[in-house]
């Protein structure tokens, strides 16, 4: 049985990437930024943009091509802990409730919709809360559960993807909300064998990555941070070969994985740590001055990152991020505005990556929401 789907703030289509393989067919995405688009058109140019979703119409399928699924991701930026929270006072925040208008001028069969833990809590959870009502009122039954990339393993990511990502998805199903229940919580989850976690070896060997963790600790492990959407904020995906060396307030060093706060007497610390300044240098013309003692820091310096300094330090590559989420090496990478693919802006491609849905999350919900369809057919007839 042949599923349709119509893809909306389709970013660069995990959907697509997931369900293919199982069959599924898309009958129409929808996104407005330029590149985006541009990797929508590369990769899927038989398909429909239909730009702005709030304008599609059930007229706009035909019998044989009408969705059965509606999936989405509308904006987050209004209910992440990281912004200003204005939730659906927020003209972004506001998408959300497009979507339900959406939904229920179509009336799909069923519904999938993402967006951050953060919703939960936005507004003491009247947001999350309105949401689900108006899509009761629309006529789904539903359910909604986080999901964390590194946990969700599937036929062609049995060892999961290797960042931490939480992201909550709420899935709707015309007349029943014992069919979410089905697709979102499985016997085994039930029954409380979870999944296996990471062990912590007896002797584990130092891992290249450092990431940030919400309480501003850094941690060295195999799970690199959530792709953010801006690439150049906290360095949160940076990789060195080194642990961080910090001084401490009796002036001795440490070598862990926290960073140190840099105070007004840690000149000494220069001989071990270089601060990496993005344009502002002396007027030697460097970083620091003859005796190794590193400018002072401006509102320039946002970008700044410390580091021992004969550590190598460089970013996740582009490859690298799509990896993180499990799209195909040089998905992102494409011929834009008349420049050949070689050529692809890597700040793009960071954000494309960064706003997607990891696959390996949407291969698992595809897989469920396909096998309680398919049964509920089979009892309808």
């Amino acid at each position: 049985m042949t599923i349709n789907y119509l893809s909306i703030c389709s970013g660069i289509e995990s959907a697509s990437v997931a369900w293919h393989p199982l069959g599924w067919n898309c009958v129409g995405v929808s996104e407005i930024h330029p590149f985006r688009s541009a990797v929508l058109n590369y990769h899927y140019p038989e398909i429909k943009n239909f730009g702005d979703f709030t304008e599609i119409i059930k007229d706009d399928f035909r019998k044989e091509t009408y969705p059965d699924v509606l999936v989405g991701g509308t904006p987050c930026a209004s209910f992440s802990i990281a912004g200003l929270r204005k939730g659906f006072e927020d003209d972004r925040g506001n998408l959300a409730l497009e979507f339900i208008l959406l939904a229920n001028r179509l009336k799909t069969s069923w519904v999938l919709w993402e967006n951050v833990p953060g919703l939960l809590s936005s507004d003491k959870g009247r947001d999350f809360g309105n949401f689900l009502g108006a899509l009761a009122e629309c006529g789904y039954g539903f359910a909604y559960r986080i999901l964390n990339t590194e946990f969700v393993r599937t036929q062609r990511f049995p060892r999961a993807l290797p960042q931490r990502r939480r992201r909550v998805f709420v899935v709707g199903c015309l007349g029943s909300w014992r069919s979410p229940a089905k697709v979102l919580f499985d016997g085994e989850t039930m029954s409380g064998n979870y999944p296996p976690s990471r062990k912590k070896r007896e002797n584990p060997a130092r891992k290249p990555t450092h990431r940030i963790g919400r309480s501003d600790q850094y941690f060295q492990d195999e799970v690199a941070s959530t792709l953010v959407a801006e690439p150049w904020g906290a360095g949160r995906d940076l990789v060195t070969d080194k642990t961080t060396i910090r001084q401490t307030r009796s002036d001795g060093y440490v070598e862990d994985d926290v960073a140190g706060t840099i105070a007004a007497r840690d000149y000494k610390s220069s001989t071990d740590l270089v601060v990496m300044r993005d344009s502002q240098t002396g007027s030697n013309g460097k970083p620091w001055n003859d005796d190794g003692v590193s400018w002072s820091l401006t509102a320039h310096d946002r970008y700044t990152v410390i580091a021992p300094r004969n550590s190598i330090i460089r970013r996740l590559t582009p490859i690298e991020c799509e990896r993180l989420q499990g799209f195909p090496d040089n998905y992102t990478q494409i011929p834009y505005r008349s420049k050949p693919r070689e050529e692809a802006p890597i700040s793009q491609r960071y954000e494309a990556c960064g706003r997607a849905m990891s696959i390996n999350v949407m291969e698992w919900l595809g897989t469920r929401i396909q096998m309680v369809h398919e049964r509920n057919n089979d009892k309808a007839i």
